[in-house]
């Protein structure tokens, strides 16, 4: 009901706007043409090959790989580092994406044991992996973390958490499903922040608005050890062209974007200070992301949610269940459709929003 819901609304809040399959397909056709695109074969190719350099040289590694999904990639690497290691231990916050949403897959594998270090509603420092008495093998830190709201830490703790893991000979891996919405708030290059990570992985569509993939990057070595697991789990794609196209092709856009994307997200928040009714989290914005806190439970949210789809066309995202009976929350990403969205029309938005919730 929900997603019939969503296909018909004209306005939607969160992300980017998505082309529809003849849009996307039409404008990828176009791109390889412009640019004499070839297929690769089993990820052989010079297109491919090229925009894997490409990303790895941007973020300062030696190479990368195509891998067809995020779910694939990370447990992949950080199983090889404990293996090679002969240590099972890898270090994360409780949010992050192998923890919470792959279905235990790491541990029903015995790929490697979890120890969540930190709390669970902020990020985490050097002392928060020094709390624990166990040699690791590895560390995974995600940048931003997306389940609390899209902070960072600052890069002073970022700073000593590299050092630490070098000192200790740690691996430390850079969970970057969207890593491209922190260096405006870094004021860094993205070469810098991936310094000191020993291995990184970076989303082909979440920020970019590609169809799907991944990429895994690291020295030359890991990448080879880790291209023959992809294989031997089943990611050795045909042609891995389509993915790599539609990320490729709007690239240099994406990343162009994204400081003017930051800045609208400071512009959101100054209208929503307005609005005391809705919390936001975090309190200032870090990347071009946040959570929004509705005094009404999941349920009611979910109501107001289809209300608003079904009568005014406008899809305001997925609530979900927060600590409290009486309150949930929406993930809203400042994409496009926020950034072209003008201040008058998000703020009779925001007023429809908060006579639902008062009603």
């Amino acid at each position: 009901m929900s997603k019939d819901l969503r296909l018909q609304c004209t306005t939607t809040i969160s992300g980017h706007h998505e082309p529809s399959p003849a849009e996307m397909f039409a404008q990828m056709a176009a791109w390889c043409e412009e640019n004499d695109i070839t297929h690769d074969t089993y990820g052989e190719g010079p297109f491919l090959q090229g925009f894997e350099q490409k990303v790895a040289d941007l973020l300062g590694f030696e190479a990368g790989v195509f891998v067809i999904t995020g779910t694939m990639n990370q447990p992949t690497v950080l199983e090889l580092v404990c293996k090679e290691k002969n240590n099972p231990l890898v270090a994360m916050h409780e949010t992050c994406h192998i923890y919470r949403h792959e279905r235990q897959g790491y541990q029903l594998q015995n790929r490697f044991s979890v120890l969540p270090i930190g709390d669970a509603f902020r990020t985490w420092d050097v002392n928060d992996l020094k709390a624990w008495p166990d040699a690791l093998s590895a560390a995974l830190y995600e940048l931003p973390m997306r389940e609390i709201g899209g902070q960072l830490p600052t890069w002073q703790e970022l700073e000593e958490i590299k050092q630490y893991c070098k000192e200790q000979s740690i691996h430390l891996h850079l969970d970057g499903a969207r890593l491209w919405e922190t260096a405006a708030f870094f004021q860094k290059e993205y070469k810098e922040i991936a310094q000191g990570f020993n291995s990184a992985y970076v989303s082909l569509y979440k920020g970019l608005n590609g169809m799907g993939g991944s990429l895994l990057l690291g020295d030359k070595d890991l990448i080879s050890k880790a291209s023959v697991w992809m294989k031997r789990q089943g990611g050795n794609v045909y042609h891995r062209t389509p993915y790599a196209v539609s990320a490729a092709m709007q690239f240099d856009q994406r990343i162009e974007m994204m400081p003017q994307l930051f800045e609208r997200t400071r512009q959101i928040y100054q209208i929503l200070h307005d609005y005391p009714q809705l919390k936001v989290n975090p309190e200032q914005p870090q990347a071009n992301m946040l959570h929004i806190y509705l005094p009404v439970s999941y349920e009611k949210a979910l109501e107001i949610r289809d209300n608003f789809a079904a009568e005014k066309s406008i899809w305001i995202g997925h609530p979900s269940i927060t600590e409290l009976a009486n309150q949930s929350k929406i993930e809203w990403y400042v994409g496009d459709r926020l950034l072209n969205m003008p201040d008058h029309e998000f703020i009779e938005f925001l007023d429809g929003l908060v006579l639902a919730l008062e009603a």
